[in-house]
């Protein structure tokens, strides 16, 4: 049995990643204390037939120190229990934003007897063992709830027996780059739709965007390039043993050229014997 450890940042999403998950067959225990992670994963084991995937969630609620963190995860290396961790996070002004939209303290707040910017700053240094080991990160800054459920279901289900969770990512550079990009493509370089009347309330998803960018040479080189450095460097990756690896393509507001090289670099990755995910990040922002 393998082990996904849930953790991350207060606020960045951690229910909903177990909402989703048991929406596609784990068996979630939330609010893990540190010191007894090895002993639950001992039993879980046990019952493996019964319960099949276990997901546990181990954050500052059940642990205050970083050493804490540590020794809970020599704990189940001793034991020879295989795991891999799952990391929410988002920036800390987003952080601070939702727990003032919801009226809710930051669980760390009343320990440390700070406000909830200190507070989150404090939790950065207690998990960041779990931050270094994270085999997914997944940055929630600018995801909605139902993109939020689409990425983990990629992640934890169409790739859970593949060696590497390909994910392809487009986004604006305008919204901000993903904390969680591997690879970063720009393709500002090339002419732009939105200047075009007719193309720029489209997105990549339609036809005339894709014909329109992809008409100049400049684009067929540069997509000929592109998917030559995958073809290259993609099974290096998977023979590294990379648990998950995101593509991010950005153009000025994520919505035509970012989106149609997404797409390209997808189908070419199908062809390659890949089943990415593709996740386009900004295509209903507002310019």
């Amino acid at each position: 049995m393998e082990l996904l450890i849930v953790t991350g940042i207060s606020g960045a999403g951690k229910s909903l990643a177990v909402h989703a998950l048991e929406d596609i067959g784990y068996f979630c225990i939330d609010n893990i204390p540190a010191g007894l992670l090895a002993d639950f994963a001992a039993l879980t084991l046990a019952k493996q037939m019964e319960l099949g995937k276990v997901a546990m969630v181990l954050d500052s609620r059940g642990c205050r120190s970083a050493e804490g963190l540590e020794e809970a995860l020599e704990q189940l290396s001793q034991k020879k229990m295989a795991f891999r961790v799952l990391f929410l996070d988002a920036s800390d002004d987003v952080l601070v934003r939702r727990y003032q939209e919801t009226r809710r303290r930051h669980p760390l707040s009343h320990v440390f007897d700070c406000s909830t910017q200190q507070a989150v700053q404090q939790e950065r240094q207690i998990m960041s063992p779990l931050f270094e080991k994270a085999d997914y990160i997944v940055d929630t800054s600018l995801l909605s709830t139902a993109q939020l459920r689409e990425r983990l279901v990629g992640l934890f289900l169409s790739h859970h027996n593949q060696g590497m969770a390909l994910n392809i990512m487009s986004f604006g550079f305008k919204f901000g780059q993903p904390k969680e990009a591997d690879i970063v493509l720009d393709v500002r370089c090339l002419p732009n739709p939105f200047y075009i009347p007719e193309l720029k309330d489209k997105t990549g998803m339609d036809e005339p965007v894709v014909e329109y960018v992809m008409s100049f040479e400049e684009s067929q080189q540069l997509l000929k390039h592109i998917l030559s450095l995958l073809e290259f460097s993609l099974p290096l990756y998977v023979r590294e043993g990379k648990s998950q690896l995101t593509i991010a393509v950005g153009c000025t507001g994520g919505k035509h050229r970012s989106i149609t090289f997404a797409r390209k670099i997808g189908a070419f990755c199908r062809q390659q014997g890949y089943e990415p995910t593709i996740q386009h990040r900004d295509i209903h922002r507002k310019n």
